[in-house]
């Protein structure tokens, strides 16, 4: 347990109108730091995680963290950036630091303002975290990538329609009760499972509600030493921050496996010294449905192929075996590609300070597990956090 959280802050997600990035990074940072006590002088180091990739115009933004405070000025700073896990790759650089001696204090803030950009112009932005140079003309950009991973999966292991529709379900009726969540509407199963003018087909079998949100917004959380985070208000420790990278081209692997995410989750249950029914809760990475589904394979929760019976049998709602998603997830929280890992984390440290909105606090929470990707598996963040004060 070398890091803590001890502070963090989360914007609404969704289609923010009048906001910059500078102004939703200046505002997270602020948030964060007033709520775990302390001033920007007591900030030994600062991460920034912005994917960007054309995004905003504004593309070297690491010190627009500095424009919360001169106080900041002359601190080091960092934007990092790994596809759509580059808030968790912000986390886990500012606990790498930690644990080198290099800082008592890291201010992580996760950016990105995605909804001000065209159409079509999102959706190449979105294929760029594919292997180009396989992926790049597939049809209807990242979507299509998961298209074709479900159309592969449902050739090999059966049309799971049902499950997808089911986990969709679950993660709008969770959404409900996230007040930063870009989609607060309990659409129901029926709504999900069949094709219709409103719930239309996208890529391959998934339809608009196996796909997450284009969407804007930040959050910030505050690292601290053990020692140091011991001291403050709260202190919710990592017991485990893993990170797997896997090949970029889908034809390198076997891609329905999700084998970097699977890895990764290995080494942190064992790092933790846990397995995975002993988690409360996990926040894991809907981009699609199809995602989630695979996912239940590759943390553990069901063999694989078999990850539909978890979901239609409600092992994962909340009052289940393990909720997963009790925010809504990606699907109904929204997916501001840089700040996603960092909201995942920000989330489940209130969850384990029983700080989590009404309806969406899971009872008894004592251990939260983590898993952001990036690409289709490529870039794989597990985290397992438990509260110590």
């Amino acid at each position: 347990m070398t890091a803590c959280i001890v502070g963090w802050a989360h914007s609404p997600f969704g289609k923010l109108e009048g906001e910059t990035v500078e102004n939703l990074i200046v505002t997270a940072a602020n948030q964060a730091l007033a709520h775990a006590g302390i001033g920007p002088k007591d900030v030994d180091e600062i991460v920034l995680g912005h994917f960007n990739g054309g995004f905003s115009p504004q593309d070297f933004t690491a010190s627009l963290v500095l424009q919360s405070s001169d106080d900041l000025r002359f601190k080091p700073a960092t934007r990092v950036e790994n596809a759509c896990a580059t808030g968790s790759a912000a986390v886990h650089q500012g606990i790498k630091t930690i644990r080198a001696g290099a800082a008592k204090v890291v201010l992580v803030v996760g950016v990105e303002q995605m909804t001000a950009t065209p159409g079509p112009e999102i959706g190449n932005i979105l294929l760029k975290a594919s292997y180009l140079p396989e992926d790049g003309e597939t049809p209807a950009g990242f979507a299509g990538v998961f298209g074709k991973i479900a159309h592969n999966y449902f050739q090999r292991w059966g049309d799971q329609s049902d499950a997808l529709a089911r986990i969709a379900a679950k993660n709008h009726k969770n959404g409900v009760n996230n007040p930063y969540a870009q989609m607060r509407k309990d659409f129901g199963y029926e709504f999900c499972r069949v094709e219709s003018e409103k719930n239309p087909l996208v890529a391959g079998p998934l339809k608009r509600t196996d796909c997450s949100l284009v969407s804007d917004g930040a959050a910030a959380i505050v690292l601290a030493d053990t020692e140091t985070a011991l001291r403050m208000n709260r202190a919710v420790a990592f017991r485990a921050a893993s990170h797997v990278q896997d090949f970029l081209p889908m034809s390198k692997r076997d891609i329905l496996k999700f084998e970097g995410g699977a890895e990764a989750w290995k080494r942190a249950l064992a790092q933790a010294g846990v397995k995975i029914d002993d988690l409360s809760f996990v926040e894991t990475h809907d981009c699609f449905t199809i995602a989630e589904l695979i996912e239940y394979e590759a943390m553990g929760l069901a063999p694989e192929g078999q990850g539909a019976k978890i979901a239609l049998e409600g092992q994962t709602e909340i009052g289940g075996r393990l909720p997963v998603n009790p925010s809504g997830g990606l699907k109904a929280k929204g997916h501001p590609i840089g700040a996603t890992g960092v909201s995942m984390h920000a989330l489940t440290a209130m969850q384990l300070c029983g700080n989590a909105p009404d309806g969406m606090q899971i009872e008894n929470a004592e251990l939260g597990g983590i898993f952001n990707m990036g690409g289709a598996a490529v870039a794989n963040y597990v985290s397992i956090l438990e509260r110590i004060k």
